[in-house]
């Protein structure tokens, strides 16, 4: 027997020979480790503000340095598009999340906010290592740096990027393809407020070297930040346990659940950067459970774990025998 549960409707059984019993739930969207479960928060118009600001910004930047032969300017306005083209990919994968399942695609394009988080990351820190390179050129050999123009154009550039980074702050904790836009707006007002200070600095001592220096420890914070937006989405790539679900914790709930003797097969994934997954067996002693049984340990899961997919298979101990391929794994 198979016991199925989609969204909010009731239970059903339909025969299955020879393999107990399934749960499966789709409520709601998960949020690993809150012990909640909520839907992705819609940043549409943060995207669209973000992405719109920060071309405008790419153009005037450009464009400053051309006239002021400056090109620190024009270094940072690549800088820039790259991220826009960044921010492209996060509100692409932001649209794409919500597709529904098809035949083929069995999740939607849930995934595609792992992969654009990823992009994020990758895209980031190619460009910091643009700023290395181009910083430690200049260390060298310092070039004469374009003044008050360079420092009121960067001092624009602080403006943009924080507004746009505070649009995407509420989603940076709980969403790494948000967090992706989020580090992206804020290494570039760190960008930018690193050229001002250096501007200040120059002004006042004539160190040119001062310029390149400053830009090579803010790309080493930028690199400290990315690092763990890196490391995270590529985690997820491989479905590792979503960041902030303890699989040990998950284990103890469902191997606690009452009349369960063995566990085995648990897996937990990422099916997107918000929503997380969750298989199953479960050997239960004695008699097949209630009805409420699979019902109550997909809520527990949901409540204390935010993982709104669950599908869990009961096996009767000593009736039952794992036919997975190549046995029972842990």
């Amino acid at each position: 027997m198979h016991d199925h549960r989609h969204d909010h409707a009731h239970p059903h059984d339909e025969d299955h020979a020879g393999h107990g019993h399934g749960e499966h739930d789709h409520g709601g969207s998960g949020h690993g480790g809150h012990g909640h479960v909520h839907a992705p928060k819609d940043f549409g118009r943060a995207f669209a503000f973000g992405i719109s600001l920060n071309l405008g910004f790419v153009v005037v930047e450009a464009v400053y340095g051309w006239l002021s032969n400056s090109m620190a300017l024009v270094a940072d306005a690549g800088h820039n598009l790259s991220d826009v083209l960044g921010l492209a990919a996060a509100w692409i994968a932001a649209i794409l999340v919500k597709r529904a399942p098809s035949a083929r695609f069995t999740y939607g394009l849930r995934g595609s906010s792992i992969l654009a988080a990823l992009f994020n990351a990758v895209v980031l820190l190619v460009a910091t290592g643009g700023i290395i390179v181009e910083a430690l050129q200049r260390l060298f050999h310092p070039e004469p740096v374009a003044g008050t123009t360079v420092m009121v154009v960067a001092g624009i550039g602080i403006l943009i990027n924080g507004f746009t980074a505070w649009l995407f702050a509420s989603g940076s904790k709980g969403d790494i393809n948000i967090r992706g836009a989020y580090l992206h707006m804020v290494a570039d007002a760190a960008v930018s407020a690193g050229v001002v200070l250096a501007g200040l600095v120059i002004l006042g001592t004539g160190f040119d070297w001062i310029d390149p220096l400053v830009s090579l420890v803010i790309a080493a914070l930028i690199i400290v930040a990315t690092w763990g937006l890196l490391r995270d989405s590529v985690a997820m790539s491989l479905a590792a346990v979503p960041p902030g679900i303890d699989p040990e914790a998950v284990r103890a709930c469902l191997a606690a659940r009452p009349g369960v003797s063995g566990l085995h097969d648990l897996h937990i994934w990422p099916m997107s950067t918000t929503e997380s997954a969750l298989t199953a067996h479960l050997v239960l002693a004695g008699a097949a459970p209630d009805r409420l049984f699979l019902k109550e340990a997909a809520d527990e899961l949901r409540q204390r774990f935010g993982i709104a997919h669950a599908t869990i298979q009961i096996e009767i101990e000593g009736e039952t025998a794992c036919t997975l391929p190549k046995g029972c794994v842990a």
